[in-house]
């Protein structure tokens, strides 16, 4: 099948009212109304995703001549945050898109096709999802099993993915595969498939303990005839190095901020609502509750160091490549990750079995469960194993202000 994506030069949809900031309000709302029954139900958070196309949010990082806003990491990492703390999937759902447009913005400003696909998320609202995991590779996003296979201008691809969040959901998945048949399993490019263009067979059913609405089934993945045009020629290698891997680790990030600011905030209504009951005493929580927010705030200051990185680099290939900076990156999402998960845990002990319950309004067992998925996504292990190579060959600074 022959489909044709081409710039237009269509006049965008108008804005919603509001800045960014608003925008995700009006949604974190939507989200926070409909997030237990996500979890519990272990559903695609469709409100949540509906709200984001209403308000235009999908396609915010498009570049204006494109028909987007031209959003930048930190705005978009902002928006996370916002939405980690009514929803964690819905959060979620919506930084795996922005890191998978950031590739397109990135690389593919160069490909007419691509170029026309981004007017396309931004005038549709498209909603993007990434095809990196495989049977048999499992989460070595640099590697791949499948190929593409050119036959003249088209290709067919089979790919036996282990893990596809909301693939049945997407409208566009970006999946990574070798060049071709022949070439070396780290040899691989990213290809632009759009939902009618390929057919998914679940192999395996998201059945997890949080993260739930994510719904991150398996999946084979198949297209046949389809354009060439449709591949990015630029190496995954330098994709994920240049784009990838900034916006997964910051953007994940920040949703795990979110995530973890709301359990704080959890904690301090509870103990100043002790406090008013005993005017005069210091609630045996208040202490915990220093702990946990003296935490979030290193926490915060981790994200935003990084952010500010990136925009540094932003734009300076060889500054998004080095060494030094793969490793900041790596630091960063180990660091967060764990400190989600304690500062949630914490909170918790603050607030003792109003939180353990679900109903009340101190409940933090969903997010608990949501936030104990950030040392495993990308594994902290594998992240510490790639950390200490690139630690062999890199020279540190010694400086405090300076790389």
């Amino acid at each position: 099948m022959h489909v044709e994506v081409a710039a237009t030069g269509t006049v965008a949809a108008a804005i919603p009212a509001g800045g960014l900031d608003a925008r995700a309000k009006r949604v974190a709302e939507i989200a926070a109304r409909h997030a237990d029954a996500v979890d519990r139900e272990g559903r695609f958070p469709a409100e949540a995703v509906a709200a984001l196309k209403a308000e235009r949010l999908l396609g915010i990082q498009v570049p204006r001549a494109l028909g987007g806003e031209g959003a930048s990491m930190s705005e978009i990492a902002e928006l996370c945050a916002i939405l980690g703390r009514a929803c964690s999937a819905s959060a979620m759902v919506f930084a795996m898109h922005h890191i998978k447009l950031a590739s397109l913005v990135t690389h593919g400003i160069d490909s007419p096709w691509h170029c026309g696909l981004m007017e396309r998320v931004a005038g549709e609202q498209l909603l993007i999802a990434s095809s990196t995991t495989e049977a048999g590779i499992g989460g070595d996003l640099r590697n791949s099993l499948c190929a593409v296979e050119a036959d003249g201008d088209t290709f067919r691809l089979t790919k036996e993915a282990s893990v596809i969040s909301y693939g049945a959901q997407a409208d566009l998945i970006l999946a990574t595969a070798r060049r071709h048949p022949e070439a070396a399993t780290s040899d691989q490019v990213l290809v632009a498939l759009l939902a009618d263009q390929i057919t998914l067979e679940r192999t395996s059913v998201w059945d997890t303990l949080g993260m739930r609405g994510t719904c991150s089934d398996g999946f084979v993945l198949k297209a046949e005839g389809l354009p060439l045009a449709q591949v990015l020629q630029k190496p995954f290698a330098e994709i994920a190095a240049q784009s990838m891997l900034a916006a997964s680790h910051l953007l994940w990030g920040s949703v795990w901020f979110g995530i973890a600011s709301y359990a704080v905030d959890r904690a301090r209504a509870f103990v100043q609502g002790e406090a008013r009951k005993k005017p005069g005493q210091v609630p045996p929580g208040a202490l915990r509750l220093a702990e946990a927010a003296n935490e979030l705030q290193a926490m915060k200051s981790n994200v935003v160091a990084g952010l500010a990185r990136y925009e540094a680099a932003k734009g300076d290939p060889d500054s998004l490549s080095a060494i030094g900076f793969s490793i900041m990156l790596n630091n960063v999402k180990i660091t967060v990750s764990g400190q989600a998960v304690d500062i949630v845990q914490r909170a918790l002990s603050v607030v003792g079995i109003l939180g353990y319950k679900n109903g009340t309004p101190f409940s933090l067992g969903r997010q608990l469960r949501d936030v104990l998925s950030a040392p495993l996504m990308i594994s902290n292990d594998r992240i510490l194993s790639n950390t200490a190579n690139l630690l062999l060959v890199q020279k540190g600074s010694g400086k405090l202000l300076s790389a």
